[in-house]
This record gives C-alpha cells, structure tokens and sequence, in this order.
C-alpha cells in the first residue's frame, strides 16, 4: 500500500485509528511542519517456531525405559559369532 503522510496534530488526536490502519499494511508518516518525522508500519508476523523437546521425550512427548534396561544381557547372545542374533537378528532362535 502506499504511504500517508499527517501532521503531528493529527496524529495524536487519531492515533488509534492511525494504528489500525498501520496494522492493515498501510506505512503512515508523521510529519512536524510538513517534515517527515516518524514512520508507523505494521510488524511483520512472527513464524511459529517449535520449542525444543525436554532432554529424553520423543516428537509425541512419551518418556519410557524398559525395567530391564540396566540389567546384563546373557552370555549365550555373546558364545557363537557365527551366529550372533544381535547382529543378525534373522538367526535368533
């Protein structure tokens, strides 16, 4: 939109207005003695910006640890290689 210029009088006795039409996308500028002094343009809309997830929640906000998490694994996942079902879990038993 294109700019607008008022006097200074003006602008104080229709602020209200004045910012409502700034806010609309239209840039008003204030003038003192037919000197520009001032400029009200809208703001920009900000983009909305997630907040980082909290240290160990998933996108949907679920914190889960197995009870055994901490516990050892078997020795047998670790005696034959050839067939490690950690690493080849197609040949678990």
């Amino acid at each position: 939109m294109a700019s607008t210029q008022v006097n200074l009088y003006e602008a104080k006795t229709q602020l209200s207005s004045l910012v409502e039409r700034a806010a609309k996308g239209e840039e008003i500028v204030i003038a003192k003695a037919g000197k520009p002094m001032a400029r009200l343009t809208p703001i920009p809309a900000e983009e909305n910006v997630a907040e980082p997830l909290p240290f160990g929640q998933n996108l949907l906000g679920i914190t889960f640890i197995s009870d055994d998490f901490y516990e050892d694994l078997p020795p047998e996942l670790f005696e034959n290689s050839d067939n490690d079902s950690l690493f080849l879990p197609e040949n678990a038993k």
